[in-house]
């Protein structure tokens, strides 16, 4: 496993993130997206104006792999002890450990950041995402059959939570 490093996103990653993303987007039906995004709706999906909600790239040696982030759950006041956890990571860069990596940070910062839980949103042809998830103390705890349609077949996603 290879030794990270995590860096706050600013303006200067967003080309690497887009790239990232709208791999997922146009080959996966990990993203819901059926478009790929530009720089302006990446921006607003992972810099977040409430400084609570924190996002990263990911970095090994200098190379952005992945980014990590949370954002708000629900936009109501009493959700503001949950948050949603997501990562992204270079299509390469799958399976090297990365993934557990990134998600032990986050889940550092959401301590910090004083979150109750976590939530990730996952489609259920992510088996990757959902083993993650699961071997990282997560729980399913709503299935949402057929909400999405993308590469004609209605997709499935799962809502997985960990208390922290």
């Amino acid at each position: 496993m290879t030794h990270l490093t995590f860096e706050e996103i600013t303006e200067k990653h967003l080309i690497d993130i887009k790239e990232i993303y709208n791999y997922y987007v146009l080959n996966t039906t990990i993203s819901f997206h059926t478009e790929e995004l530009d720089i302006d709706q990446i921006k607003a999906s992972v810099m977040n104006k409430n400084p609570r909600y924190k996002s990263y790239v990911i970095i090994d040696v200098k190379e952005i792999v992945g980014y990590v982030l949370i954002t708000q759950f629900k936009s109501k006041q009493a959700y503001d002890i949950s948050g949603e956890v997501t990562i992204y990571l270079k299509p390469n860069c799958l399976g090297q450990g990365i993934g557990k990596q990134a998600l032990i940070f986050i889940e550092e910062v959401a301590k910090e950041q004083k979150f109750n839980s976590l939530m990730a949103t996952i489609c259920m042809e992510n088996t990757r995402s959902k083993s993650l998830f699961e071997k990282n103390g997560y729980e399913q705890c709503a299935l949402f059959k057929e909400v999405g349609y993308k590469f004609e077949r209605k997709l499935d996603i799962g809502s997985f939570q960990k208390i922290l």
